[in-house]
């Protein structure tokens, strides 16, 4: 199995490949979008050095898992990536996965996260067949925090993490959510989540 590309009303989710490393270049050169994940921009060197081997992550994609980019389907603009992604080594049926988003600040506060983090969860339970779906962000970043209750996942536990970076202080800290197969179950009689 590969990753297949999912469509939503409003985003085509296709899977990451190195021709994708000029955009998400780009997307880690604006400082705000990556405030809570380095607190600053990645330099151009850092950015492909990151994304470099996530384009070629072929063991992911083996098992139907790993990173996909958006793209909205009226304009083809890029909207940003998403990812659903094993643990490492990556098992042949894995029971878990880690998603996560990041967006281009022009595409905030519309809706894209949590549609296209949906139709992640629904291919990680219903193809993939994963038991569990996890996300993690810092504890001061509540729009992603909105976006993994609005999804149906709840708050796990929040870690403590030592060093001496100013995200990882204790109020700033990572926080854990986390969404069952059972739990999507339920959850998924109702519509997939859209910003009103």
């Amino acid at each position: 199995m590969t990753r297949p590309v999912l469509t939503t009303s409003r985003i085509r989710l296709e899977p990451m490949t190195s021709g994708h490393l000029p955009l998400l270049v780009e997307l880690d050169a604006d400082a705000e979008v990556l405030q809570h994940i380095l607190g600053r921009a990645r330099s151009v060197e850092e950015a492909r050095a990151y994304w470099a081997p996530v384009c070629a992550d072929r063991d992911a994609d083996a098992v139907g898992l790993g990173w996909w980019v958006g793209r909205s389907v009226g304009d083809d603009a890029f909207l940003g990536w998403w990812d659903l992604s094993p643990a490492r080594p990556v098992p042949a049926a894995p029971a878990s996965a880690e998603a996560g988003w990041r967006l281009a600040r022009r595409h905030w506060r519309q809706g894209y996260a949590a549609e296209g983090a949906w139709a992640l969860l629904e291919h990680g339970f219903a193809t993939v067949a994963l038991q569990e779906v996890w996300a993690e962000t810092m504890a001061v970043n509540e729009p992603s925090r909105r976006v993994m209750t609005r999804l149906g996942m709840s708050h796990r536990r929040t870690e403590h993490r030592e060093g001496n970076e100013p995200l990882l202080a204790a109020d700033r800290g990572p926080v854990v959510y986390s969404i069952t197969r059972e739990d999507w179950l339920t959850d998924r009689a109702a519509p997939p989540p859209t910003k009103p």
